[in-house]
């Protein structure tokens, strides 16, 4: 994708219009729009792009949607939702009503580039010093939030969504193709709770401990059915259904045992993954090759 910087950074007569009608005491992205302006630009980010191909999504806004998903603890999924849907949204990005937002997995190759570039920190160096500027903050020094934070608990809430939504994909397919077998390994009512409704549907734990706990969790309940599979009760020609596999391969990509205790890698110790080229998709969900480095 080539970067061609956007310039015109007016609201949508008809998005201000029904936003104040929808709000007419403001809420924090409205004001924020009103007080602060757009303190992105394309320019800033343009290293980070081709000067040539495909036009590229306005990084201003994608920054700007970085910052907001962060407040308040977004998947990419989520996020990307609230583009499309929310007034509020639209109008701190200058977006028309009717704009159909972007896929979800673009926020993720957005953080890539921003890591691969050496450019997180512009994220909340760009944002303090439009703050110095309007006078509601002195000249940072030690007060500053360490922008691969925001990277990385954003990061944190894509991995366990799509970690849930492996496991979940495995589990319906198997409910289909093996219905008695899998009533007979499931071993606890709570796991049609768990793994019923999509994550994306859940509100995911916004503390970090909460986060590593739930991923913890999900883990083991997938080492379970792994094992369950490659026990010598089970049909062998289950180890051979392309979600089962997917599952196998992620489990070993995300996750080890040490001392019969089930672990999350970090994101440094992720080896690389051996199914790059191939894409699970489940309904709406898709889980594609780019997730593994959210």
């Amino acid at each position: 994708m080539s970067l061609q910087p956007q310039t015109h950074f007016s609201i949508p007569s008809e998005t201000a219009r029904v936003a104040q009608v929808a709000f007419p005491k403001g809420n924090k992205y409205i004001r924020m729009r009103d007080e602060l302006g757009v303190f992105y630009s394309d320019e800033a980010f343009a290293p980070l792009f081709p000067r040539r191909g495909q036009p590229a999504l306005a990084p201003w806004r994608l920054a700007l949607v970085t910052v907001m998903q962060y407040a308040e603890g977004l998947t990419d999924r989520q996020a990307s939702d609230n583009v499309r849907s929310r007034i509020d949204w639209k109008y701190a990005l200058g977006l028309e009503l009717t704009d159909s937002g972007f896929d979800f997995s673009v926020l993720s190759e957005f953080r890539s580039r921003l890591i691969d570039g050496a450019q997180e920190r512009q994220l909340l160096d760009l944002m303090l010093s439009c703050f110095v500027e309007k006078g509601l903050l002195k000249a940072p020094k030690q007060q500053r939030t360490d922008s691969t934070h925001v990277l990385a608990a954003i990061r944190t809430l894509s991995r366990l969504e799509n970690l849930g939504e492996t496991l979940r994909y495995a589990l319906n397919t198997l409910a289909a193709i093996a219905p008695n077998w899998l009533r007979m390994i499931v071993p606890t009512s709570e796991w049609y709770e768990h793994y019923g409704r999509k994550f994306e549907d859940s509100r995911l734990p916004s503390n970090r401990e909460e986060r590593a706990s739930e991923a913890v969790r999900i883990g083991v309940d997938g080492i379970y059915v792994l094992d369950a599979i490659w026990s010598d009760l089970a049909p062998s020609w289950l180890r051979q259904v392309e979600a089962v596999e997917i599952l196998r391969l992620v489990w070993i990509q995300q996750f080890y045992v040490e001392n019969d205790v089930v672990k999350l890698r970090s994101a440094e110790d992720i080896p690389p993954c051996r199914w790059k080229d191939k894409i699970a998709a489940t309904g709406t969900i898709i889980l594609p090759p780019q997730w593994l480095r959210c």
